[in-house]
């Protein structure tokens, strides 16, 4: 009993923490109260050799639910691991820098399905098989039966993908599951069991470097691409906005291989014209006074969506969206990678992360969009409304960049996650952090969010790092934070991310990351015990 009441107080008092968007600052007292995390005071350093572990606020730990070891229930040859495929060693055998493809399990989806507790994943790194694949980790069973290969195969026959983002479409009943590859990514739809059941959709939504997905309340599909642009001749660290945010507006709900593709168009606050892509113009687009606009707090600009292709007009052969995004005059943005709805908001309000250049040197800066941040879309008519406005929630530096994943814990509270990767990693000598955002505080004025985790180096990680740049070497370095994500699991339309506010370790909701590459760990957060 003791213990359960510990537990209970350790859960209401970072329940509380969250649910009132209250943020600590660095001189806040070393006891945090009932409203405040305690910020983690710096990242984790890198160096060669260095293994560091994650740091959490000590009102939170965490528990592997997953790594990249466990074996398959039905695996095979190819595919035999969770992190792992089947063409070499885990780690590098002495003399040897050969090692076995790291999968890197990326987005989680969590479903209660017929009363058990799923964590679904599509997988970033296609191995030996060149394919993707769908995992399905049974958060109730242990042993052989906790993970499940779901697909590695579509219904035509050909191979998966590698796989980013992954959501659920209650309307659909579907898991759907992004490729971020402008030639041949897009959205594939799959039955939740096993064997799974997949379609690819680029009929109707197209092939792009898709990454973020969501639905909203009328059944539409919200994408946002991550693709990287060229470098400019006089900006060499900087990159031309080449991304966009879509909407899918589908026929009928449920039915995602017919209706309209539209892409997110921002008129300029000085001309009142859209915001568009120049080809072939990087420096021009990177130095523009409308993408400094874009990047500058207390700025609002007009939106509408523009119909970039729609099924029942230009028929269902896969088309390029990135493409017609640029033909059509929407606006590009610096690699938005994910995005997510605001709680209680009736899908009226969208934020989504822009990770920037990830380079310490980037030309744009920050009022360049150069190191990203976050942005607001509102639409007051509603989810399927065709205008709305945007504005800058948060502007991203040199020590808040690479923004990613991102998750509402609360109302208020909104966790996003970095990718900064190896090369910032390096020249910051920083690893990657987890911050908690208040969606109402004044960032233009000084406020600051808070570092929940600086995430650490597991020894595989370390090892692969030092092997970067070896001739045939094929994995990443330094762990990654993604697949950051909050749900009860609620499989209905009344569970779709922002139709509730979160009450997280409260009434069934629960928390997950990955710490991708390396061991590729999967993460439950957890309320700490008390540390009286």
């Amino acid at each position: 009993m003791a213990g359960r009441k510990t537990r209970a107080l350790a859960a209401g008092i970072v329940a509380s923490a969250l649910a009132g968007g209250v943020l600590a600052t660095a001189g806040s007292a070393s006891r945090p109260g009932p409203l405040d995390l305690t910020p983690v005071p710096a990242a984790n350093t890198k160096a060669p050799g260095y293994a560091p572990p994650d740091v959490l606020s000590p009102e939170l730990r965490q528990t592997p639910v997953a790594q990249g070891s466990n074996r398959l229930e039905n695996g095979t040859a190819a595919i035999p691991y969770y992190g792992y495929d089947g063409d070499g060693p885990m780690v590098p055998l002495a003399g040897s820098t050969a090692e076995a493809t790291k999968t890197e399990p990326d987005k989680n989806t969590y479903l209660v399905l017929g009363g058990r507790h799923f964590l679904f994943q599509g997988h970033e790194h296609a191995g030996p098989s060149a394919s993707g694949y769908i995992t399905r980790l049974d958060l109730d069973s242990g042993g052989a039966h906790r993970i499940a290969l779901l697909a590695d195969h579509d219904s035509s026959g050909k191979p998966l993908p590698a796989f980013d983002g992954s959501t659920w479409d209650p309307f659909a009943r579907r898991l759907l599951f992004t490729a971020e590859d402008v030639t041949n990514g897009g959205v594939w739809q799959a039955t939740p069991g096993v064997p799974s059941t997949v379609d690819d959709l680029a009929g109707s939504l197209g092939r792009g470097g898709y990454e973020g997905i969501q639905n909203d309340s009328d059944g539409n599909l919200w994408i946002v691409e991550d693709v990287g642009g060229k470098s400019g001749t006089a900006n060499p660290h900087a990159k031309q906005p080449n991304s966009f945010v879509y909407r899918f507006k589908p026929r009928q709900r449920g039915d995602l291989k017919s209706g309209r593709l539209q892409a997110l168009q921002v008129a300029s606050l000085r001309s009142g014209q859209p915001i568009v892509f120049h080809d072939g113009q990087a420096d021009a687009d990177i130095t523009s006074p409308d993408t400094r606009d874009l990047h500058t707090y207390g700025h609002e600009f007009r939106t509408k969506w523009v119909t970039i292709h729609d099924t029942s007009s230009d028929g269902t052969a896969p088309f390029s969206a990135n493409a017609l995004a640029k033909t059509k005059g929407a606006t590009p943005f610096k690699r938005p990678e994910n995005g997510v709805f605001k709680p209680d908001s009736r899908f009226g309000r969208f934020v989504f992360t822009e990770t920037g250049d990830t380079n310490a040197d980037t030309e744009a800066g920050s009022d360049g969009g150069g190191f990203g941040g976050l942005q607001e879309l509102r639409q007051d008519g509603g989810p399927s409304a065709d205008t709305g406005t945007l504005r800058l929630l948060y502007q991203g530096d040199v020590d808040h960049t690479g923004f990613d994943n991102l998750a509402f814990a609360s109302r208020d509270g909104l966790g996003v996650v970095e990718d900064r990767g190896d090369t910032l990693h390096t020249q910051r000598n920083a690893l990657d952090s987890g911050w908690l955002f208040d969606t109402r505080a004044d960032y233009a004025a000084g406020a600051s969010p808070v570092r929940w985790l600086a995430e650490g180096r597991d020894a595989s990680a370390t090892i692969d790092s030092g092997l970067a740049g070896s001739p045939g070497f094929i994995n990443d370095g330094d762990n990654e934070i993604t697949g950051l994500h909050v749900s009860d699991g609620d499989p209905t339309a009344r569970g779709i991310l922002g139709a509730k506010v979160p009450r997280l370790f409260d009434e069934g909701w629960r928390a997950f990351w990955t710490q991708q590459h390396g061991d590729n760990v999967t993460w439950e957060l957890l309320p700490a015990t008390d540390r009286r």
